[in-house]
């Protein structure tokens, strides 16, 4: 099967299958959303062809009768239909089709095998097949409007492309692009995704010119690799911002809509965020961030500073109260920078950064260009509102020289029809322009997230040392830990006891106080069958814990650890993504509160150390209160000697260090599992 998917989406000419006569069927409003397509057209409808009409009774009839190839097929037929027709079409001429109709894997066993079967002649024809269950794609530039929704075929042309699993979602989004003053190069909605998927989509914009960022929409992925390095492509030649469905509960209602399970949300999110994809958290953002990302980009920069010109203070407070919670660094301007303002200012407004001008002058463009040029400031954000006899903000944006070579997003206030005609000449400008503060601080972000990640792309590499694997057979804690010391990961002094002898034995040696467990590769959970005892110092505790635990077991006598903070860290084969690596503070409520970092491994250890920088509660990794503070390169080691075996030992499904704590020495396993995968414990029993 090819993986041109230009027949599909800029074909030559397209034939809709099920035309119908009757103005409320689906035949019926894509013969007219095709209407205005400039190259060959056709409709077939075999109960009541009209050739006269241009309408035929096959696609054959069709394509003899039509000047140019019909690339496309739209199929506009039960789902019951849609194989004969698409093998009709394919034998036609026809290399892409579009299935809008629902009722295939979502609808039960007959639904999947109508599925199956469409699957099936679209692998044995080579043709590229969009849906099923989608309300189709738009291409402005090319006059095509393959979509059932009448206002798509109004969308202007620009430079943004959306990517949705969802036909719907795809014309919503496009839709609020549209109304915060952009344009659409693409719109394609996925659907059940039974052959091309997002990340053919995406590959197919990683060459299209007219495209400057895209917008990618997830409910699901069948694919996690396949996407991650579809992103990661796209991402390194123009910015991909990225919504995912699945914060709460809705797995259910997710196969209703696509057929396919629900993805992890945290997962899925973590996992574009590493590929290079700006990650938002709704619809607003994913506006306001493509809205600045489709017109500049930031430099790869690991630390850039923003710049705030703000014609009103209080506006001004609010930009520059978000960048502090959001980690961007306003930096204070030099003192070079700060004499050339007071020249160009009056002496009572506020100049170190953010800048206020009071009511802007003719000097505002002088000093946008000023603060722009600072050595500090690597992004400009500016504030005014649109007051014709005090400055025209498009002009002096212009004079300034702000754009592609002096980033900056611009914040205009004041009427719509005010701010609508200032926001197309700033857009004309290739200056991004927003209408709200709220707005510009989550543009801000997304091109300081940006320019982040491409730094740290920049310089990453995964550990070149020959990876470790995990041995074979059940391991339980002891040979689990004795596997950690080889990964150089420190653990408790510790001796494997057979027996009650040995533990007393092994007491005297450890001397107090150790911990004493259940020593037993079956037992995952040793806590909660009481098989863990801490702070035991006599002979007489010992009998007592080795009495809890229970006779004829195995022990583990273990020097007790130092205080500190503890940490979980474990990696695992996700189903969707492959290995993965999560790390988090331990106890319980870490678990409840979700306070945890991914990645997808195998990591490079200078990713692997920023994990702990997006924990909620990393201020006790620093020091809290006079307590430890967490060495960020030894945790980076730990946790890519961790990925590293988890990659090289596809035997193993997962390996869990709970809790891995933070002490005054540096990081120790307290207590370690390795857990086979399922094919291996069935060979094993």
């Amino acid at each position: 099967m090819t993986t041109d998917l230009t027949p599909l989406l800029a074909p030559e000419g397209v034939v809709v299958i099920g035309a119908s006569r009757q103005a409320g069927k689906l035949g019926a409003a894509m013969a007219r959303s095709l209407a205005s397509f400039p190259g060959a057209r056709a409709l077939v409808n075999a109960r009541r062809p009209d050739p006269a009409e241009g309408v035929y009774a096959s696609v054959a009839e069709a394509a003899a009768h039509t000047d140019g190839r019909l690339d496309l097929a739209v199929l506009c037929v039960p789902a019951s239909g849609c194989a004969q027709a698409l093998a009709e079409a394919a034998a036609a001429g026809c290399r892409a089709a579009l299935v809008c109709a629902g009722g295939f894997g979502e609808a039960g066993p007959e639904g999947e095998e109508y599925a199956d079967e469409l699957r099936r002649v679209a692998r044995e024809t080579g043709v590229r097949l969009l849906g099923p269950n989608t309300s189709g794609f738009f291409a402005p530039h090319l006059g095509l409007t393959a979509s059932f929704v009448p206002a798509a075929g109004q969308l202007p042309a620009g430079e943004i492309a959306v990517v949705a699993a969802s036909g719907g979602v795809n014309h919503a989004l496009s839709f609020d692009l549209v109304a915060a003053g952009n344009g659409i190069s693409l719109g394609v909605g996925i659907g059940a995704g039974l052959d091309v998927t997002a990340a053919d989509v995406l590959e197919h914009l990683v060459e299209d010119r007219r495209t400057t960022a895209v917008a990618l929409h997830l409910e699901t992925v069948p694919d996690g690799p396949r996407l991650v390095a579809a992103v990661r492509g796209l991402a390194v030649v123009k910015p991909v911002v990225a919504l995912v469905v699945g914060r709460s509960d809705i797995g259910d209602f997710a196969r209703s809509h696509t057929g396919a399970l629900a993805t992890s949300w945290r997962t899925t999110r973590a996992a574009l965020r590493q590929a290079g994809a700006v990650v938002v958290d709704d619809e607003r953002e994913l506006v306001d961030a493509l809205t600045a990302l489709s017109r500049i980009r930031l430099r790869p920069l690991s630390d850039p500073g923003l710049g705030i010109v703000t014609a009103q203070a209080g506006p001004g407070l609010l930009l520059a109260d978000r960048a502090g919670t959001d980690g961007i660094r306003v930096p204070e301007l030099t003192s070079t920078t700060r004499h050339a303002l007071s020249e160009l200012l009056p002496p009572l407004t506020y100049q170190r950064n953010p800048v206020d001008t009071g009511r802007p002058a003719e000097t505002f463009a002088r000093v946008l260009d000023t603060t722009a040029a600072d050595p500090a400031v690597d992004l400009l954000a500016v504030y005014a509102l649109t007051e014709p006899d005090s400055v025209d903000l498009a002009s002096a944006a212009q004079d300034a020289g702000l754009g592609a070579d002096s980033p900056a997003v611009v914040v205009v206030g004041g009427l719509p029809e005010d701010v609508a005609e200032q926001r197309a000449r700033l857009h004309k400008a290739g200056v991004p322009a927003l209408t709200g503060p709220a707005s510009a601080a989550n543009a801000v972000q997304a091109l300081v997230t940006d320019a982040r990640q491409r730094a740290s792309s920049d310089t990453e590499g995964l550990p070149s040392e020959a990876l470790v694997a995990v041995p074979a057979g059940p391991l339980d804690e002891d040979a689990a830990k004795t596997f950690l010391a080889e990964l150089g990961i420190r653990t408790p002094d510790r001796v494997a006891c057979d027996n009650r002898a040995e533990a007393h034995h092994a007491l005297r040696r450890l001397g107090g106080p150790v911990a004493v467990k259940v020593l037993d590769a079956a037992i995952l959970h040793k806590t909660e069958i009481g098989g863990v005892h801490l702070g035991v110092r006599t002979a007489e505790e010992l009998d007592a814990a080795l009495d809890a635990i229970g006779p004829d077991r195995r022990y583990l006598v273990e020097a007790m650890a130092p205080a500190g903070v503890d940490l979980v860290l474990g990696v695992r084969r996700d189903p969707v993504f492959g290995p993965v690596v999560l790390a988090g503070l331990g106890g319980t409520a870490a678990e409840a509160l979700a306070d945890v970092a991914i990645r997808l491994a195998p990591l490079s250890v200078t990713e692997a150390a920023t994990m702990p920088d997006e924990l909620a509660a990393r201020a006790l990794l620093d020091g809290w209160r006079g307590g430890p503070v967490l060495d960020r390169a030894e945790f980076g080691r730990t946790v890519a000697a961790l990925a590293a075996a988890l990659a090289a030992s596809p035997e193993t499904a997962e390996i869990e260090i709970n809790p891995l704590r933070l002490t005054a020495d540096g990081l120790i396993a307290l207590d370690a599992v390795i857990v086979p995968t399922e094919e291996t414990d069935h060979a094993q029993a």
